[in-house]
């Protein structure tokens, strides 16, 4: 193997080289001026004037006529969990006919409930959408929003509530 005689010499020589070719000028470098943004105080509170801007009266009323089956069908469902209370109280023990017969009331009662809970689901997805796809939702959209999302959960909890007592009375 043949051995270069300068070797320390070139290495010293690329050094050099590579050093230099490193504080060549660069046109159009970012300045490190003090940008304008720099000089604001990021303490500043932001004020907040979206409270302003109007609602859109158009999303509100879709999403009441989205919630309006939830809102007609609690009535029948109210009606299904009281006639299965009923027979929940008069049943007799589990296998007897009057027990079957609560049984039957309590799934006719969580039958009657699934067009709320489809409402719920189609109110929710057409949130979703309407934030996914980036339109606009002010503050009072949103208190609309809440509002009718309000409604409809407390419709849905309380059946849920009722039809779990039953459940409880009929398995215990």
């Amino acid at each position: 193997m043949r051995r270069l005689p300068h070797r320390p010499a070139l290495v010293a020589l690329s050094l050099f080289v590579s050093g230099l070719a490193g504080c060549a000028s660069v046109k159009d470098a970012p300045s490190l001026a003090r940008r304008p943004a720099e000089a604001i105080d990021p303490r500043l509170p932001i004020v907040d004037r979206s409270d302003a801007l109007p609602a859109d009266p158009a999303l509100a009323a879709a999403l009441r006529g989205i919630a309006a089956p939830a809102f007609a069908q609690a009535r029948t469902v109210d009606g299904a969990i009281a006639r299965a209370e009923t027979l929940a109280a008069a049943a007799g023990p589990s296998g007897s006919e009057s027990w079957i017969s609560a049984q039957q009331s309590l799934s006719a009662a969580i039958a009657a409930q699934e067009p709320v809970t489809r409402a719920i689901g189609a109110f929710d997805a057409a949130v979703a959408e309407r934030i996914a796809s980036g339109a606009r939702l002010v503050p009072r959209d949103l208190d609309a929003v809440r509002a009718i999302a309000g409604e409809l959960a407390q419709v849905d909890s309380r059946h849920r509530a009722a039809i779990a007592s039953i459940q409880r009375r009929l398995t215990g």
